[in-house]
C-alpha cells in the first residue's frame, strides 16, 4: 500500500518542480520512499499493467539498459496499480532486477498526475497514462514524458540522464 505524504501535491509535476513525495512497497515487500532515492538520479516510470504487451516491452527495455542507467548513477523504479504478488510474478517471468512499486491505493499515481479516464471495450475506467519522470539527486524533476510511446523511449530517457 502506498501513502502520499505531501499536503499539496503538484497537479502535474514539471521540470524544475520538486518531485512529489511518495511511500510505497516494492515487489519484494520492502518499503520505499522518495527520500530513500535521494543522492542519486531516479527514473520513475509509470505503466498501466503487469504482463500486457506494451508494459512488458517497456520493462524489458529498461532491464536491457539497466547497466547503462546504473553506470550514470541512476536508479530505475517502475510503478503500477498492480499488487505486490502481481509484481513479483511479473519480475520473475521477465527477469526484472529493478523494483516495481505496488501503488494499489493510487496515491503515487495521483501525486504524479498520471491517472486518466480510459475506455476499453465500451467500459470506462481510471488507469495510468504511461509516463516517466527523471528526478535528480536532490529530488527535483528534470524531465517528464507523458503519453509515452514505448519504442525508443528508454534510449530517450538515458540520453536525458546523460545530459544532467
Amino acid at each position: 500500500m502506498s501513502k502520499q505524504t505531501s499536503s499539496t501535491p503538484s497537479p502535474s509535476p514539471r521540470p524544475g518542480d520538486p518531485a512529489p513525495d511518495f511511500h510505497g512497497r516494492t515487489d519484494d515487500g520492502k518499503p520505499i520512499s522518495l527520500a530513500d532515492c535521494r543522492g542519486r538520479p531516479l527514473v520513475l516510470y509509470f505503466y498501466p499493467r503487469d504482463n500486457t504487451p506494451g508494459c512488458t516491452t517497456e520493462a524489458r527495455d529498461f532491464q536491457a539498459r539497466l547497466a547503462d542507467f546504473e553506470a550514470q548513477g541512476a536508479r530505475v523504479i517502475g510503478v503500477s496499480n498492480d499488487d505486490e504478488a502481481s509484481h513479483r510474478r511479473f519480475c520473475d517471468k521477465q527477469g526484472l532486477t529493478f523494483p516495481l512499486i505496488a501503488d494499489t491505493d493510487r496515491a503515487i499515481s495521483r501525486a504524479y498526475d498520471v491517472l486518466r479516464m480510459k475506455n476499453m471495450f465500451g467500459k470506462r475506467f481510471e488507469g495510468i497514462e504511461r509516463s516517466t519522470f527523471l528526478i535528480d539527486a536532490e529530488g527535483v524533476v528534470r524531465r517528464a514524458w507523458r503519453k509515452v510511446k514505448v519504442p525508443g523511449h528508454v534510449n530517450d530517457v538515458l540520453g536525458a540522464l546523460e545530459s544532467l
